[in-house]
């Protein structure tokens, strides 16, 4: 059998092809998951869609299944008894549960080459929390349910800029104490 010099490049192709998906699938490849967070000192009981009870307690974050669509939740104290119970209504691949009605911050870090980080954090507005005023549009977010970031509180913004070539962002949501942490490291007024 003859060899086939295009053939045989063709089948080369098609190998480091499906290697590099493989690799960007199994480590590069950003999980798309809900969490239900509690940030207070406190246990609490939840059932969504009347499913199986969870736990969660003081501090800790948990994974949940979601269907797209309307969502029921119930949130017992930790004697069991009914605190509330809601609907919500689910449109993305991510989302966080606020069970304990605690503030939230959403913040937007800009990325890109030449970016006047100063001017920029005084034309997107200012906030104030606790008395003092935070630069850069931080909005607060307080009620059950958010999809509106691209990064959950579990993780951190991109420490590589992909292009920098043009001005990008990425949306995070923080825990109010993780916000005030974040903003006086990174940006030291």
């Amino acid at each position: 059998m003859k060899k086939n010099p295009a053939l045989f490049g063709f089948i080369v192709a098609l190998v480091v092809t499906v290697f590099a998906f493989g690799i960007y699938f199994l480590f590069l490849a950003k999980k798309n998951y809900y969490l239900v967070d509690n940030p207070t000192p406190k246990t609490y009981y939840f059932k969504i869609n009347n499913g199986e009870e969870k736990v969660i307690s003081a501090g800790q974050y948990v994974k949940v299944d979601l269907q797209k669509g309307k969502n029921d939740i119930k949130v017992f104290d930790d004697a069991k008894k009914l605190i509330y119970d809601s609907a919500f209504s689910v449109n993305k691949v991510r989302g966080l549960i606020n069970i304990t009605n605690s503030d939230y911050y959403i913040y937007t870090q800009y990325y890109g080459y030449d970016i006047k980080k100063d001017s920029l954090l005084e034309k997107l507005g200012k906030t104030d929390i606790d008395g003092k005023i935070y630069y850069g549009g931080p909005k607060k977010f307080s009620k059950l349910y958010t999809e509106d970031f691209y990064y959950n509180i579990d993780e951190d913004y991109d420490k590589v800029i992909k292009n920098i070539q043009k001005t990008e962002s990425r949306v995070k949501i923080f825990r109010k104490q993780d916000f005030l942490n974040y903003y006086k490291e990174y940006y030291n007024f």
